[in-house]
């Protein structure tokens, strides 16, 4: 087997991202590259005029007198919440074929890492590759039941999120939060609900030749010098839905169970700090965080789970010391875990990540 010009018995998995290819030119460079710096600019700005009465004493203080056990406990439920997705995943990737949880919480952990080399939201190709040749599948068939379980996610968030609008605990301010969020995550619903339910309907009409939008699949295909017919053919594969009703469950189970040990991170953040909210806070915490998160996503400003954290602690009357003590123990513990957790997974399997994924696409076939 050839690899980067050398021969060698051991096969090697490997993504080959990128080529020598030429500098781009200087509109290609601001297009690419103003859309992010200004909303890094946003970004700050928003943060500092967020924590401009901030006491930098106290929060010093607060640092050095957190306490570590609870610290660490919220390093376990971090973990713990990728391996109920893990788990999750593997309940609906069950009827294609069996894989451990650890294997699939891997891979998840693998496409956080790889988010962070290549910051071009390739974690769910990421993972299926790795997972397709981990278990000789079609990476096209993997990054269905990804797909479906990102939809899935999507639907259970949806209903979090009216449980916390219709438990009439949201904190009162001008305008009306209740009703805000009761939209929102109806919009959620009715937005993953319907994507899913479109997924299932016509996975048969994507697998024929003959339909426009398979032709123009097939047309895009040739793009990235993949067989479109054979891609389809595998995506399709992989829209699966368990036919135990044990698995079934389960998959809702472990949407429910990821969404619920989530909201507990800043139980034990606040703990950390001497902190104590009401049960339903810390839901609308999670709630009103992702939304911010999602939004600040789609405007291209980062820090949007900084942001809309800080907002949701600010209605709930958290001291912006201790605020900002939960909100980094959690953001920090994050990246120290999921991101180097995975960056680890991504070294252990021998992945070269370098600038263009024409391999990940080739996989799929």
């Amino acid at each position: 087997m050839r690899v980067n010009g050398r021969y060698t018995d051991k096969p090697r998995p490997e993504i080959i991202i990128d080529t020598i290819s030429p500098k781009p030119p200087s509109r290609t460079l601001v297009r690419r590259w103003l859309p992010p710096l200004v909303g890094g600019v946003v970004a700050l700005a928003l943060i500092f005029w967020l924590y401009r009465d901030l006491d930098f004493g106290r929060f010093l203080t607060g640092l050095r007198e957190a306490h570590l056990g609870w610290v660490l406990m919220l390093t376990g439920t971090i973990l713990l919440e990728q391996v109920a997705n893990g788990w999750k995943w593997r309940q609906i990737l069950h009827d294609v074929k069996p894989v451990r949880t650890l294997r699939l919480t891997g891979a998840l952990l693998a496409g956080y890492g790889a988010n962070v080399l290549v910051p071009l939201g390739i974690s769910p190709l990421v993972r299926s590759w790795l997972i397709a040749r981990m278990e000789d599948l079609k990476m096209g068939t993997v990054l269905s039941t990804t797909i479906i379980a990102r939809f899935i996610d999507g639907v259970v968030f949806a209903l979090f999120a009216g449980l916390v609008a219709m438990a009439g605990k949201v904190p009162q301010v001008s305008g009306n939060l209740e009703l805000g969020l009761a939209v929102a995550g109806a919009i959620n619903f009715v937005l993953f609900g319907g994507l899913l339910w479109a997924l299932f309907r016509f996975r048969t009409l994507l697998a024929q030749d003959g339909p426009l939008i398979c032709r123009l699949f097939d047309w895009v295909a040739k793009w990235f010098r993949a067989n479109g017919a054979q891609l389809r053919g595998s995506l399709c594969d992989g829209v699966v839905w368990p036919k135990a009703r044990r698995h079934r469950l389960n998959v809702l189970l472990g949407a429910v169970a990821a969404k619920v040990i989530s909201a507990t991170h800043y139980v034990w953040a606040g703990l950390a700090v001497g902190i104590v909210l009401a049960p339903f806070d810390y839901l609308f915490l999670m709630v009103f965080a992702g939304f911010s998160l999602v939004l600040t996503r789609f405007i291209r400003v980062p820090g949007g789970f900084v942001i809309g954290s800080e907002f949701a602690f600010n209605l709930l009357g958290v001291p912006e010391e201790q605020a900002l003590l939960m909100i980094l123990f959690n953001w920090m513990i994050s990246i120290i875990v999921v991101v180097g957790g995975g960056l680890i997974v991504l070294w252990q399997s021998g992945l070269d990540i370098r600038n263009r994924h024409q391999e990940i696409v080739h996989a799929g076939q």
